[in-house]
Order: structure tokens, then sequence, then C-alpha cells
């Protein structure tokens, strides 16, 4: 039996998938709380005998790769010249190679800034600025800024290449740690992001690992290869777009809905579908993904109860729940599991919570304008409309008693008629939560994993 071992270190736990490569299907799953406070090798051992006890013994892998997010995951700043421009392009950047983004900043960098920068403990700072041909001034005065700090985070430059001499010398001459990428607006309104995004992928593997201690795991594991929201991401642009003569599902949305944040992901091209409609704003990447930092079921719960409103708490109030009182036990207790109907129900409407807020800050948005030809619309951001596949995982989802109420819930949006969410998508559940380890096994074979999520992500 040829199998292969697949290793994603979380924030809260461990997760093993073993995959059987003659059968083409997952062997077992297992998971252990990830202990990367004392030594990470712990967690993975537990959830390596969990494995083993699944199976009904011990057995050898061909390969072992691992993704990870554990120790706060992949943590960067985005760095641009206008908020909605050069910045908000630098931001796609870090979403789409999988970081957290912990800061953005825009225009001339000041010295709290700097210090904002140093007290979060950033890994990598992406910075950008200018089209080519453009504005060069505002990208040397931040690098000087960087340089002249006490920063050792890596910096990606990949902004306007006019500036790349002047840049390379100031941070040369500071004996920063630094790489040179291509532009991620080479012009105006238009996305570079393929570049910057491998370059902070392969500085994620070659130096952030050994700083979060899961270097020490290289002696039983073959490669950690990728943060995990990345892994997820090319997990879903595999699913929808296929691979060779293995179809794809098309276009689709992916929400994962986990303790500390949501993330979002489309893969869609998400072009108008209404008629006078044009396109505004910043070109979307056709695989996007957004993170909310401020929603999540257990760290973040706080955030899900500011994201309503009031009416909202009173209206659950009247039904006999007290969303303050839900909400802060879930936030002071992370390992908290529901078992009751009530309780599970109520795990419902917060994850539906997140989804629909996730939703709205993920989709685009349309615009009617009164023009001597008549209506037209603008529309800023993509056009999920049409998207036929909406699939949900995290732990919330995957253990609720109604997955499919719960995603249908969230795309409900008659008070939300401007954002261009999905309307009749079909429902899936990544059951046993594999697409982390199905985007790892797609780096080594693409077929095979495209096949097992067609096979394990079930239609509900």
């Amino acid at each position: 039996m040829r199998c292969y071992l697949l290793v994603d270190f979380g924030s809260t736990f461990t997760k093993l998938t073993a995959v059987n490569l003659d059968k083409e299907d997952i062997l077992a799953t297992a998971k252990a709380v990830t202990t990367v406070e004392t030594n990470i090798i712990e967690g993975y051992e537990r959830a390596l005998q969990e494995l083993y006890n699944t199976i009904g013994g011990a057995i050898s892998f061909e390969k072992v790769i691992a993704c990870s997010s554990a120790a706060g995951g992949l943590k960067m700043v985005a760095i641009g010249l206008v908020e909605e421009l050069t910045t908000e392009a630098a931001k796609r950047v870090c979403l789409g190679a999988g970081a957290k983004v912990e800061l953005v900043l825009s225009h001339h960098i000041n010295n709290q800034e700097i210090q904002k920068i140093l007290d979060k403990k950033i890994d990598i700072i992406l910075l950008a600025g200018g089209a080519n041909g453009g504005n060069k001034e505002c990208v040397i005065h931040n690098a000087q800024k960087l340089a002249s700090s006490s920063i050792t985070a890596p910096i990606v430059f990949a902004g306007n290449k006019d500036a790349i001499d002047e840049v390379t010398e100031i941070l040369s001459e500071a004996h920063k740690m630094f790489f040179i990428c291509e532009n991620v607006m080479p012009k105006l309104n238009v996305l570079n992001i393929d570049d910057a995004r491998d370059r902070i992928k392969d500085i994620f593997v070659k130096n952030i690992i050994e700083a979060k201690g899961i270097k020490k795991v290289e002696a039983i594991i073959d490669r950690v290869v990728l943060p995990t929201p990345h892994a997820v991401l090319m997990a879903a642009e595999l699913l929808s777009k296929g691979f060779g003569d293995e179809k794809g599902w098309g276009d689709l949305v992916l929400t994962d809905v986990g303790g500390a944040t949501t993330d979002l992901y489309s893969i869609a091209e998400g072009l108008p579908t209404q008629m006078n409609a044009v396109l505004s704003g910043l070109e979307e990447p056709f695989a996007k993904r957004t993170v909310e930092g401020d929603l999540g079921m257990r760290y973040s719960a706080s955030g899900i109860l500011q994201a309503m409103t009031p009416s909202d708490i009173e209206h659950y109030r009247a039904q006999g729940i007290d969303m303050v009182q839900e909400c802060a036990k879930r936030h002071a207790d992370i390992g908290w599991i529901p078992s009751t109907h009530e309780e599970f129900m109520v795990e419902n409407l917060l994850a539906s919570t997140c989804i629909d807020v996730a939703l709205s800050r993920h989709v685009g948005t349309l615009k009617s304008v009164y023009t001597p030809m008549g209506m037209m619309y603008h529309q800023t951001g993509k056009d999920l409309t049409r998207v036929g596949a909406m699939i949900g995982t995290g732990g919330v989802v995957i253990k609720s008693e109604s997955p499919k109420q719960l995603l249908e819930q969230s795309l409900k949006h008659a008070l939300k008629p401007h954002e261009l969410r999905p309307k009749n998508p079909q429902y899936y559940l990544d059951q046993d939560y594999i697409l982390s380890a199905m985007g790892l096994l797609s780096m080594e074979n693409p077929t095979l994993a495209l096949r097992i999520m067609k096979k394990r992500i079930v239609k509900l």
C-alpha cells in the first residue's frame, strides 16, 4: 500500500490526512492540539498515534508534506501609495499568499507606524507603491524609513520599477534582507500578484518556518511547503478549473469559519452579468481570498456580537437567546464544545453571521448611475451571482446539525440588493476537512487531489 501523509500544523489543531495512492482515496484522518508553545512534535505524534489507531497499526509513508498556520501563521504588513490602489493591490497579494494582514499602510509611513510593525512582530513586509513610470518618491521615502529602523523582517519590494535602483541601494546599505519583485500594479487598476506571491511563499518556507520553531519537525517530515490558507486556495482553484482530462466544478465560493477568523475564497472571473454594467476600481484576481480577523467562533466571538445590529440582538433575546452572554462564553472558553440541540442552534446563528458579514466584505457591489444614455451600473469587485457551487468547511460548519441551512441562511440578501452574492448555488460540505491536505497533494499529483475532492466533498 503506497501512502502519503499530509499535515496541517494549525493554530489550534494539528491535522493529519493519510492518502492511499493506489485506491485514490483518504485512508484516515486525525488531529491533536498543536503544541507550538512547547515542542510542535508532541502534538504531531499524538495525532499520528490516533491515526495509527484508526488504521489498525503503524504504516510507512512515501512522503510526508506539511503546511502551517501555527504560531500566528504568516503575519504581514502591506504598504502602498494610494489606499484604494497600490495599497489594496499589496493587501491582495499578501492574502493570496496565505498571510494574515496585520497592518495596511499607505502614503508616507511615519515613526509611529514603524513602531506598530515592530510591536506586531511582522514576518514579512510587502512594500509597494506607484504604477510603473508613476510616483516613486513615496516608495523611496518608505524604503528609507524601513532602512533606518530596527526592523529585521524580510522586505519584498513590488512597486514602481523606476524606483528599483534607489530602493536596492537604500536597503543594501542598511543591510536589510530584501527581495525585488515585479510591480503588483504595473498599470492603473491592473493587478499582478504572481511574482510577489511566489516570493512570499519562498521566504515563508526558507525563513519563517525556522523562526517559528516549526523547523524542529524536519527530521520526521519531508518538507513544510506552504502557509495553510495558500494550500486551501490552491485546492479550491484546482477543484474549480480541473486538471487535464479531469473536469472541475467551475466557478465556486468556499467559506471557512474558524475559531479566530472567517476566510472566504472565490474562484471566478467575476465579470459583470448585469446589462449596462461596467467595471470600476482595481482588477480582481481569479482566485481571491479575504480573511476577517474579527469574525470567529471562539477567539473572535466578540467580533460577531459587534457585527450584529441592536435589533438583531433584541430579536434573538425575544426568542430566549442572550447573544451577549453566548459570545462572551465562547470567547472566555475557546475549547467549549456544544452538546445540545439548542447549543448547536446558537452555533449556527453565530456562524451564519460570520459568513454573512464576510460575504458582504468579499463580493462586489453594483451602483446605479443615471446618464444621458439611460441607466448604467458601476460594478466594483466581483460579480458572484452565477457561481454554481458554495462549499462550507471549518469545524462549526462540518459539525452543524444542518450545514445546508446554515449556508443558505447566510446567502439571503433581501436587505442587501446591491451586493453581488451567489443567487442559486449548489451546496457542498468538506466533511473530512481535507482541503488544505488536497492543496499539498496537488503539488505532487493534481489529478489525484482533484479526484479525491470530487469524491469526498459531498453535496448537501
